[in-house]
């Protein structure tokens, strides 16, 4: 799952776009590359994240800001938003 385009569910955070970066047992650690970076990532249950997309492996803070961006893009622009 790492590299995958995540969106929390649960928590405070509800809502926020991720990059997983790396996956363990029963968390994942996740990313959004301005508060919570690939140096100090986010602990996430599983449970509490939707998966949405395969991203990049590019996994610089910069790389994860960029996809995400991108992907807030896409979305705006098929649901007809501006």
């Amino acid at each position: 799952m790492v590299g995958y385009l995540a969106r929390s569910v649960a928590g405070h955070d509800k809502g926020t776009l991720y990059i997983i970066i790396e996956e363990t047992q029963q968390y994942l650690l996740v990313a959004d590359g301005r508060l919570k970076t690939v140096e100090n990532p986010k602990k996430k249950n599983r449970k509490h994240l939707q998966l949405i997309k395969e991203a990049h492996q590019a996994l610089s803070n910069e790389a994860i800001r960029r996809i995400i961006k991108d992907y807030r893009r896409n979305v705006d622009v098929e649901s007809g938003c501006h």
